[in-house]
């Protein structure tokens, strides 16, 4: 059997282990062949990051760390500063979360590639380690890499400073990469690019990969064996295939029942995990996910359970091995059986695992699907609540500083026509610089579009005087992506929740009478008025956002990215209620999201959007099954799904580059610089989409702003001769 690339044997990290202990990482082990891809999952907070930054030597000397790292033969931990350092950025590398942190900005992109070129190898010359830089970007595929190494950081977009980042990574052939969330905050277009880019490192390289992520779907994707962590601890490991296909560990279940799925029906409720990660302040006494887990029992309690592998009987439903090892008693029946089926390469941390494993405790049982709620019964017709109309807002970009004057124009919004009707859920997705925001903004202002027109409820919002926008501001409100930045950490949320409604003059009774109200109809206890919001998690933070917008009894609310910020667990408890408040009051929905799996679930019709045009609009079903102009495409396919046979059946059309700056104004079409179709057509075609510029027209029953959809059998011969 081949030796370990990589062996973490009882690793254990506690900060402040003498004043305020915090014990973020404790007892894993887990090991990487060579070659090997390693997924390691979690939620915020579950040590994911804090363990690779031990492999890496590059923890603050307030964290004690104890256990055991071996790399190719070494042992990591005791190695001073001066010998990691000719590990680091040699045979190991990694790749940070946020590119532009991790990027010195007063250096090029390409003195801090040929830094760690020359650093690792003492002979390279300044040219020789220049043109090695260059071909590194080349390889990662940046335009233009001789011009680009001249530049610096600040003048990449993300997409493009992370692919320096893994230049930087592979450029002196490490044997192991650490990517921490290298795409969490990357669109999906582009995070595919950047998935793509690394599996290319990898293959260059022959390195082994160990990917810490909190997205199952790109787990499914990428990895051959995935390690699931949880308040500190690994919790289950296994090939990708049996984690996602057969699960043991009730946390990972919750986890895989929770995300939402292109593949799965779009009526499938979610399934949220209540509760939170414990603090790890004080080690448990019991197994961590117990407050969580619905197949909790009273053993659960009495002490953390092993990492072991699950063990079928005979019987099918699990096994019990006494001291020697020799014999098993089945859990059922107890008689003595002498063949029990181990699961190879599966280990789960919970009491439980062999019924689970054997089937007979359901994952479904553990996890059920909430029940539906029902519609409201009131028939809203065909009501229009919000219609846009050829909205254009441009940004002027000027230059001086005394004597200021206009150089240019930023086209944000470039003549959009939207249509929102009563209970319904209109969903306007796209990369972001789309123009979304300044979309939403623009309706939220309620001043009138700079070009256009905006109706709320009928009326045009430029037509309004200061009264009739306090009335009609009690219509629309907003829910924002971020809760703890929408919300004033000095208010208890009883004043949070209720300040629109002291702006409209209500008694404070009858505000504190109505707050109590809308946190029972949020799921939150009318008993937390006088909290304040530091007390509260992700989700019920944004929870109080919600009720916040609600107070005031809305014919519409604008998400902007509601659940991005959101562990997936959280997320899946508030996508549910925006859906049961929506069926309970006839709400109507402008929700704007990147995450296109997201708005499949929660959509009635969707709106997909490219450089401040709207490029096809309609049934959320139509769009997201038979999706027609080939941006929406590239746009699905980039979208991971939490099944690695899918995965693995799917095509992916990736597009080129990032997208093009609002300031540039592009002849003809404008998704063609970037456009997988236009790249298969002939000549004559492509003159075609370099001289007119589409707008929106029926094909199939939506809005598809394409003239060559004719065309679309080209792109989908060319990702079935890829896959």
């Amino acid at each position: 059997m081949t030796e370990p690339l990589l062996t973490v044997s009882d690793l254990s990290v506690t900060f402040n282990p003498k004043t305020k202990p915090v014990y973020a990482v404790r007892g894993v082990d887990y090991t990487v062949a060579p070659g090997e891809f390693l997924g390691i999952v979690g939620e915020s907070g579950s040590g994911k990051s804090v363990s690779s930054m031990a492999v890496m030597g590059l923890l603050p000397s307030s964290a004690q760390v104890e256990g055991s790292i071996r790399f190719d033969g070494q042992e990591l931990l005791g190695k001073n500063d001066r010998e990691m350092s000719r590990l680091r950025g040699g045979d190991i590398a990694m790749v940070f979360q946020d590119p532009l942190s991790a990027l010195t900005p007063v250096y090029t992109i390409g003195q801090q590639i040929v830094e760690g070129l020359r650093l690792h190898d003492r002979s390279l010359t300044q040219h020789a380690a220049r043109t090695r830089a260059e071909e590194l970007l080349r390889v990662v595929g940046i335009p233009n890499p001789a011009r680009r190494l001249d530049a610096f950081p600040h003048e990449f977009s993300g997409g493009m400073r992370q692919r320096a980042m893994i230049a930087i990574a592979i450029a002196n052939d490490p044997k192991l990469i650490i990517a921490d969330e290298p795409t969490t905050a990357l669109d999906v277009t582009i995070q595919a690019q950047i998935l793509d880019v690394l599996q290319t490192a990898k293959d260059m390289t022959g390195a082994a990969v160990v990917l810490i992520t909190h997205d199952l779907g790109v787990v499914a994707g990428n990895a051959d064996r995935v390690a699931v962590m949880y308040a500190g601890r690994i919790v289950e490991t296994a090939p990708v295939e049996p984690l996602f296909r057969e699960p043991v560990m009730p946390y990972t279940i919750g986890l895989l029942r929770s995300m939402p799925n292109m593949t799965a029906a779009r009526t499938e409720r979610l399934v949220p995990l209540e509760g939170r990660p414990p603090l790890l302040t004080q080690k448990p006494t019991g197994c961590p996910f117990a407050d969580r887990c619905p197949a909790v029992i009273d053993a659960c309690r009495d002490g953390e359970p092993a990492l072991i592998a699950p063990t079928i009987t005979q019987a099918g439903t699990g096994a019990i091995t006494n001291a020697g090892g020799d014999t098993v008693a089945d859990i059922a029946t107890g008689a003595a059986v002498s063949a029990p089926a181990v699961l190879v390469d599966h280990t789960a941390a919970c009491i439980r695992r062999d019924e689970i494993a054997a089937g007979t405790l359901e994952r479904s049982e553990i996890f059920p699907r909430p029940d539906d709620v029902p519609e409201a019964t009131i028939d809203h017709g065909d009501d229009v609540v919000l219609e846009l109309t050829d909205v254009v807002k441009t940004f002027p970009l000027t230059k001086g500083a005394l004597f200021r004057r206009q150089i240019g124009e930023v086209h944000a919004v470039d003549g959009i026509s939207l249509t929102l009707k009563r209970g319904q859920v209109l969903g306007l997705v796209g990369e972001s610089g789309c123009g979304k925001t300044t979309t939403i903004m623009e309706i939220l202002e309620l001043a009138g579009a700079q070009q256009g027109t905006i109706r709320v409820n009928g009326v045009d919002t430029a037509s309004l005087s200061k009264k009739d926008r306090l009335a009609i501001r009690r219509d629309i409100q907003v829910v924002f992506q971020d809760p703890m930045a929408s919300i004033d950490p000095r208010l208890d949320i009883g004043s949070v929740i209720g300040e629109p409604l002291t702006v409209h003059g209500v008694a404070k009774d009858e505000i504190r009478r109505r707050v109590r109200e809308v946190l029972e109809l949020v799921g939150l206890e009318p008993s937390y008025i006088d909290r304040y919001p530091h007390e509260f998690s992700g989700g019920q933070r944004q929870r109080i956002g919600i009720a916040r917008a609600l107070i005031v009894e809305p014919k519409i609310l604008v998400l902007d990215e509601p659940v991005s910020a959101l562990d997936v667990s959280v997320q899946a408890g508030v996508i549910n209620l925006l859906e049961d408040l929506k069926h309970r009051l006839g709400l109507s929905y402008l929700f704007v999201a990147h995450d296109l799996s997201v708005v499949r679930h929660i959509a009635d019709d969707v709106a997909v959007m490219y450089l401040g045009r709207i490029v096809e609009y309609g049934d959320g079903d139509k769009v997201f099954s038979d999706p027609q102009h080939p941006y929406t495409r590239a746009l699905l396919s980039a979208v991971p799904v939490p099944d690695p046979s899918a995965e693995a059946a799917r095509g992916r059309i990736l597009l080129d580059g990032d997208l093009p700056s609002p300031t540039e104004r592009i002849d003809g079409c404008r998704f063609r610089t970037r456009c997988p179709l236009y790249q298969l057509l002939d000549e004559g075609r492509q003159e075609q989409c370099r001289t007119v510029d589409p707008r929106l027209q029926d094909v199939h029953g939506r809005g598809v702003a394409c003239i060559q959809t004719d065309q679309e059998h080209l792109l989908t011969e060319r990702v079935g001769a890829v896959v």
